[in-house]
């Protein structure tokens, strides 16, 4: 990270001195996006008496009668459940297909695709649904794979949470902090 705090991935404000957010079991309540909260809401958090200060960044904020050094990492105090189903979103489609078209493999340009088109009674649902570059969108057009001769390289399924993260972890911030790096990826699979 940068001195000023702007080096940040895409899912933190510009204020920079994200804290890392972590249930009371002390796993992340996200891997992609990573649970991250702005430094302010954060140290309104640790105020309000909700989160636990794990660890802290070596900048300080100051008031006229207080000092507090900047959370780097904050757990719950309490346990949020987990979701079991995903939302289906357009951004959780895209993390499904590992953010490629699921016709030619490209990254450039994604949007999704029907595979059965909604003017041909196709619904917006994971099992119909796939990411696509607008190039391959545009080709198959109000056609079927069958009719346009385009299969995606895997169908589309509703996939799990953990489908998700596995994804997820494919695709790191841009930025991790030190603090952060004990509470990431603990549950992975070691090599032996």
């Amino acid at each position: 990270m940068e001195e000023d705090g702007k080096a940040l991935n895409a899912h933190v404000p510009n204020s920079g001195w994200p804290a890392l957010v972590l249930n009371a079991d002390f796993r992340p309540l996200s891997y992609y996006p990573l649970s991250l909260w702005s430094w302010q809401d954060a140290i309104k958090a640790v105020f309000l008496e909700r989160v636990n200060i794990v660890a802290q960044y070596d900048k300080a904020v100051h008031s006229p009668s207080l000092e507090m050094k900047l959370p780097s990492v904050v757990s719950l105090k309490t346990y949020v459940k987990p979701s079991t189903h995903p939302a289906f979103t357009r951004f959780n489609v895209f993390l499904r297909d590992k953010f490629s078209c699921q016709f030619c493999g490209t990254r450039d340009d994604l949007t999704f695709d029907h595979l059965l088109p909604r003017s041909r009674g196709g619904l917006t649902m994971w099992d119909n649904v796939v990411a696509a570059c607008s190039g391959c969108n545009l080709k198959k057009g109000n056609m079927t794979p069958d009719e346009a001769g385009m299969w995606p390289s895997q169908m589309p399924f509703a996939p799990s949470v953990q489908h998700l993260h596995r994804n997820g972890r494919l695709f790191p911030p841009n930025y991790l902090h030190d603090s952060w790096l004990d509470y990431l990826y603990w549950d992975t699979e070691l090599e032996p």
